[in-house]
């Protein structure tokens, strides 16, 4: 890409700023989301994960490089192999490596294992595996550490007692072995936000409004000391979001938003380019009223 989005994300890390990151779950929202960026002057991510492939109109990691690569400015947008599982979230084993080296080989500017649903030493190992591979093109590396709920089937627990439980929150002391041990350059963990639903009916309604604990979140950028992700980042409060990007959170994962902007325009009107506008506006309203983020490519390009 034309910056290396290794630099970008450890000056916004150093700098307070955030990274968005827009998961494409049908072909046709690649191009708001490359156009809206540029539009809004905002360095962000075009991303792609497993689930997007599984569950919603995403063929490929290959068919979608090749939209992205019709559409985005790689000054502004760079292109995020998001949430390759090791177990994904039916319990079943997948051929992660070979979805990496899809990946690798296409020229992804970033790529991400989820080893979170294993064991500690395992998600460790399987990481450090993964960092040994992407090292060779010098493409940064995203693990996940922790449990953010939310993509597997069934109904969760009331989100008030997961909260004050602490359940699934990443473990300072793991993290800080998690990331010395790997060598990882970004950490995906769980401090209360969780993903949107993917499956059933659940997949189409609205978002839980999820708080964050920012004193965790503290903790675990003390101990790792590198960018550290949100997956689930629709309906995250405002007011903690902007207390978050003060303390370690560096980029954020936008998809139910988005997805529900397409979706419900396309089913209301059946129009392609109206469901498009949807996506840009819901981008729109994010990036400038939501995070504040307009014009941050430029805060990034200062050495």
């Amino acid at each position: 890409m034309g910056v290396k989005v290794r630099d970008y994300m450890r000056r916004a890390y150093e700098r307070g700023v955030l990274i968005p990151a827009f998961n494409t779950a049908y072909p046709e929202m690649t191009k708001p989301i490359c156009d809206t960026l540029k539009r809004l002057g905002t360095f962000g991510m075009l991303e792609i994960s497993r689930p997007d492939i599984e569950k919603f109109g995403i063929k490929s990691f290959t068919a979608i490089f090749h939209e992205y690569k019709k559409y985005a400015d790689p000054e502004y947008v760079s292109i995020h192999q998001d949430h390759v599982p090791v177990i994904d979230e039916d319990g079943l084993e997948v051929d992660y490596i070979a979805l990496l080296n899809e990946a690798l080989e296409l020229g992804y500017d970033s790529v991400m294992v989820d080893g979170s649903r294993l064991s500690l030493e395992d998600n460790i190992r399987i990481t450090g595996e993964v960092v040994e591979m992407a090292l060779k093109k010098d493409i940064p590396v995203e693990a996940e550490l922790g449990a953010v709920l939310g993509h597997e089937s069934g109904p969760l627990p009331p989100y008030e007692e997961l909260f004050k439980s602490g359940k699934g929150f990443t473990r300072p002391e793991d993290a800080e072995k998690f990331v010395r041990q790997t060598g990882v350059d970004w950490l995906s963990v769980a401090v209360g936000n969780i993903h949107g639903a993917i499956t059933g009916a659940a997949k189409d309604e609205k978002k839980v409004a999820a708080r964050l604990n920012i004193d965790h979140l503290k903790k675990l950028k003390n101990v790792t000391n590198i960018p550290l992700v949100l997956h689930g980042g629709s309906g995250i409060k405002r007011e903690y979001l902007l207390q978050a990007i003060n303390n370690g959170l560096t980029k954020i994962n936008i998809g139910t938003d988005i997805r529900h902007a397409y979706e419900k325009t396309l089913r209301k009107v059946n129009d392609v380019e109206k469901a498009q506008e949807a996506v840009s506006n819901a981008m729109e309203y994010l990036i400038v009223d939501y995070f504040g983020i307009k014009g941050s490519k430029a805060l990034l390009e200062e050495k």
